[in-house]
């Protein structure tokens, strides 16, 4: 599998390695709960006083780590980008944000389209989206996308596989912590979002979790009783990735649905 990196405007490479090095921070309680352990031993705070720097200060530094935004790759592109999007033969990586893109404006019209507010650290504006753009050879095949949701239990990461009219070719979990896990995991399940677009996620109400008018999102069905909020945050992660590409990659071609023209 052939990668050839595209920064699109938003992110000097550099930079991009720097704020990707601090967004990857998914285990940051662990990682907080270590420095305070380190802060504890006399050897630490001994050299924290010989180099002239407070505890207080390395614990804010800690702190502010902690609640940066934090962004959805795949684990490893190569392998995974091969085997979500058979036939293809390389792909481009491209970086976008809210932030960079429209900033508060945009993020207002997002979270309007969504039909929910964006909250935590995987839905600031600052959140870096990452982008595959999906070839064979040098046609432009589609695209592959994944965003962070907050689960019952932990974070969810969900990757759409799209083609280049916006049409969901397959979903996927990357991460999932949930006691349904088994059960969502499943190819039935993935399979129920295959064919599915914007057009189609429009009615659906992410807050109540049901469809102002009846459409195909209501054929999904959930696979156990107890996975419900995590259903539910699947629906949501799939709407708002939805949204995202429509803004970010599609030119706003499902708009036309959002302001009530039916597909």
């Amino acid at each position: 599998m052939k990668q050839v990196q595209h920064i699109e405007g938003m992110f000097h490479p550099s930079q991009l390695r720097r704020q990707k090095s601090e967004f990857r921070i998914q285990n940051k309680r662990r990682g907080i709960t270590e420095s305070f352990r380190r802060l504890a031993s006399g050897a630490w705070l001994l050299f924290f006083r010989y180099v002239g720097l407070s505890p207080l200060f390395l614990l804010t530094c800690v702190s502010a780590a902690a609640h940066a935004a934090v962004g959805c790759d795949l684990n490893d592109p190569d392998r995974d980008v091969a085997r979500l999007f058979p036939g293809s033969t390389g792909y481009k990586t491209m970086y976008v944000s809210i932030d960079k893109k429209g900033g508060n404006a945009l993020l207002a019209q997002i979270e309007e389209r969504l039909g929910d507010k964006f909250q935590g650290l995987f839905e600031t504006a600052d959140v870096p989206y990452t982008i595959y753009e999906i070839y064979k050879g040098t046609d432009k095949i589609g695209y592959i996308h994944g965003v962070n949701q907050k689960g019952q239990y932990g974070g969810i990461q969900v990757f759409l596989v799209l083609d280049m009219d916006g049409v969901i070719k397959s979903f996927y979990f990357q991460k999932l912590t949930s006691k349904a896990a088994k059960q969502l995991r499943s190819p039935e399940f993935g399979k129920q979002f295959e064919g599915l677009s914007l057009a189609d996620f429009y009615s659906y109400d992410v807050a109540s979790g049901k469809s102002k008018t009846p459409g195909r999102v209501d054929q999904i069905k959930n696979p156990t009783p107890e996975a419900e909020q995590d259903f539910k945050a699947s629906l949501r992660a799939t709407k708002k990735n939805l949204i995202l590409m429509d803004e970010f990659i599609y030119g706003n071609r499902y708009l036309k649905y959002f302001r009530g023209q039916t597909p």
